[in-house]
């Protein structure tokens, strides 16, 4: 008869506050093999982002990527202990650990296009080639050296799962030594050079941990009773696997969250993931610092403030966002790995428990960045993940005197009926003419409040959040189009007349198809905006026109009979939506050539001859933000070569977040060019006849491109004084940019 291995109940206390050489050794080995994976995740990830245009599903992808690794490095630990045993796995473990250095420093080939196509496929195809080996063979530190810790005789060694928590310590501190040390200080070249030399001390101490077991003598080592090996139930461990994938889609989702509109770059992916490695840290730490219970009730008001900002009802400074956000995702995190901890088994099973819960993870990363994206059509991965752990809070199951039927039943009866009053309450204020932006939100947040009520029945808050979440969905905007794709959520919408298009949260074009309006740009590129006056005062000298980001082809509404313009679009949805006269007409009445070319911009701009285009705009963006790789000192200089004589830049870089003024003028000024800046806004005339406020950077090779617009007062020259950064494609300080911060 099978019989169930029993859970580890606590965290004994070693006998001494010392360790150990053999600890020392051990835990030195770990820490610097965990800080080598978490190191060379943005790092890889920074080297791919340009190539897709900075989108951040880039790094969703790269982590599931090295997950998956992950979950081998483990896999390849619990077969090749179990098949061989400690003693001659160590051997081949650093026959291993030689294999790596054939292939670095790490580094993406030169010359490499992504596929249009199939850019998952084609990202996942350059990681493995790139930096699968290195990673893997890293990843094999944690559960390998534990297990032959285990063996080695030493005090501590009967318990060694303490040295998790120095695991993730290490992951920790290499994660959080990107962004703020080594990011800023070195190039890519030199991090990938720094990160070989500490994949050789990480070599050079598991060589000296496999002498360190071979010198332990063999068989038991310990007086200790040793626990019968027997088997794990399947039911634990797939319970293991669920509990792993619900922080992982949960870090996901917040990352995602966090990055699609101010912009992917290092700094906001450690974030999330940091709080992911804490919860792990405090998780397995000997001492516990927070109970249950209060986590459990400070999820409650966390949830509550992420509710809100996702239903658009909380106005919090970006800073505070970023760290509720965190923060939610944190408690989350420590609750669930909590757990897992208090269900460890006995060392016996230790490679298997690490290779289930690096299952669980791969499982929740490959739901948010693979199957996510297949079956839903816009970002409901997040708000399911925040509701299956409000579910699962303390609580939420087990014998309680209030658990009686009709209690049960109202945990589902309560939410279902607060969705069917807030349904009734706004159709009844549409049919009154009442229905109002502050009346829906007072709407909401009435509906929020009572949810709240019922935060002591997990089961029914999770309920009462999962109803919320969805009636914007059900009662949302009029969408002739939605579509997810690689780079994000596509939406078409229609209201009074008009098509707008949505990328993300964010407005990217719109048409007025009322009569006599058709045609007609509108919004950022409004006639009385920055760009249309370019095109007004500069038209007769404007015939080629290169464009980075096509968005709905607003500009191609300036077009002339015999101009040619040029729209570089890495998205091919963006193109189809573009093209589609059913949704916007600029490109199909323009009366000018109309070009599309698919890829990134700056990529693909390379490819057009030198001094092709009178004006080149710059008007990519991944939802409100603005990818870095495309404002770097590098990417102008490219710019400006592709420029005829008297030619310009345009740069659109109205940001919520950002202020990029600075970086394009510092620049402008160390290449030697002139710059004008004009932040528009539009009087409340302008504003109901479609123009949005917009900010534009004009950069020429000199001032006498820019002398006709220079004596128009709405055009300002840079103040010379003022600070100003230059991103290079090495660095691109985002901090020197972002006023989420101030």
């Amino acid at each position: 008869m099978e019989t169930e291995a029993p859970l580890t109940p606590g965290f004994p206390q070693r006998a001494t506050s010392i360790p150990s050489p053999a600890l020392a050794l051990f835990g030195s080995a770990i820490f610097i093999g965990s800080a080598l994976v978490f190191l060379i995740e943005p790092m890889v990830g920074k080297m791919l982002l340009p190539l897709f245009g900075g989108t951040p599903a880039v790094w969703a992808v790269t982590l599931v990527f090295f997950q998956t690794f992950l979950l081998a490095g483990y896999a390849f630990a619990h077969f090749s202990i179990r098949v061989l045993g400690i003693r001659r796995q160590a051997f081949l473990q650093l026959a291993l650990l030689l294999v790596p250095l054939a292939l670095m420093p790490i580094a993406v080939p030169h010359g490499m296009h992504p596929s249009n196509a199939h850019p998952t496929i084609w990202l996942l195809g350059v990681l493995f080639l790139t930096a699968g080996l290195p990673f893997l063979v890293a990843s094999t530190a944690s559960p390998v050296l534990q297990r032959w810790f285990s063996a080695s005789g030493d005090a501590a060694s009967r318990d060694p799962y303490f040295l998790y928590a120095a695991s993730n310590a290490g992951s920790l501190l290499g994660l959080l030594a990107y962004p703020v040390l080594i990011e800023p200080t070195l190039t890519l070249t030199q991090q990938s050079q720094v990160w070989t030399v500490a994949y050789v001390v990480f070599a050079v101490l598991t060589a000296l941990c496999t002498l360190r077991l071979l010198a332990t003598p063999a068989g038991p080592v310990t007086s200790a009773p040793r626990v019968q090996v027997v088997s794990l139930p399947w039911r634990r461990r797939l319970r293991w696997i669920g509990m792993a994938a619900l922080p992982s889609s949960l870090m996901l989702g917040t990352t995602s969250y966090i990055t699609t509109d101010i912009g992917s770059f290092p700094l906001l992916w450690v974030l999330p993931l940091a709080a992911y490695l804490v919860s792990f840290v405090l998780a397995f730490a000997q001492r516990q610092l927070l109970s249950p219970k209060i986590v459990s009730r400070a999820l409650v008001v966390t949830t509550t403030l992420v509710v809100a900002s996702l239903l658009h009802l909380a106005l919090l400074p970006m800073w505070a966002l970023v760290a509720v956000h965190t923060l939610n995702l944190f408690l989350v995190a420590l609750l669930v790995h909590r757990r897992l901890a208090m269900e460890r088994p006995p060392t016996e099973h230790l490679t298997e428990y690490y290779l289930l819960l690096a299952v669980g993870g791969v499982c929740g990363g490959c739901f948010n960045a693979l199957v996510a994206p297949v079956i839903f059509r816009t970002i409901l991965e997040y708000p399911i993940a925040i509701v299956v752990a409000l579910a699962l809070r303390p609580g939420a199951r087990g014998p309680r005197a209030d658990a009686r039927f009709f209690r049960k039943t109202a945990d589902l009866v309560v939410p279902l009926a607060i969705a069917a009053g807030v349904i009734v309450t706004l159709i009844a204020l549409n049919v009154a003419g009442w229905l109002t932006p502050l009346s829906y939100g007072a709407t909401l947040a009435a509906a929020l409040l009572t949810v709240v009520l019922r935060a002591r029945r997990p089961v029914s808050f999770a309920a009462g959040v999962a109803v919320l979440l969805l009636i914007p969905v059900l009662i949302g905007q009029n969408a002739l189009h939605t579509e997810r794709t690689f780079f994000g959520v596509l939406k078409v919408e229609s209201r009074d007349h008009t098509h707008r298009f949505v990328h993300g949260t964010t407005l990217h074009g719109i048409e007025n198809f009322a009569p006599g309006w058709r045609n007609e740009p509108l919004s950022y590129y409004s006639r009385q905006g920055p760009i249309g006056q370019v095109f007004h005062q500069l038209g007769n000298r404007i015939h080629y026109v290169g464009a980075i980001g096509l968005g709905a082809g607003t500009i191609a509404a300036y077009g002339r009979p015999g101009n040619r313009f040029t729209f570089y679009e890495v998205d091919p949805a963006v193109a189809r939506i573009a093209s589609n006269p059913r949704y916007f007409t600029f490109l199909h009445d323009s009366r000018a050539d109309i070009r599309i070319v698919i890829g990134d911009g700056r990529l693909r701009i390379a490819d057009a001859p030198p001094r092709a285009y009178d004006l080149i705009v710059l008007d990519a963006f991944s939802s409100d933000a603005v990818p870095v790789h495309l404002l770097t000192r590098e990417a102008v200089e490219l710019y400006l070569s592709k420029l005829r004589r008297n030619g310009l830049l345009a740069f659109h870089i109205s940001s919520n977040y950002l202020d990029l003024k600075p970086v394009i003028a510092g620049v402008a000024r160390s290449l030697g060019c002139a710059t004008l800046v004009q932040e528009h806004r539009p009087s409340a005339r302008q504003t109901e006849l479609g123009a949005d406020r917009s900010i534009w950077v004009l950069v020429s090779h000199d001032g006498s491109s820019l002398a006709t617009l220079r004596s128009d007062r709405r055009w300002k020259p840079f103040d010379e004084s003022a600070d100003t950064t230059v991103w290079t494609d090495q660095f691109s300080n985002i901090l020197s940019a972002a006023k989420w911060l101030e």
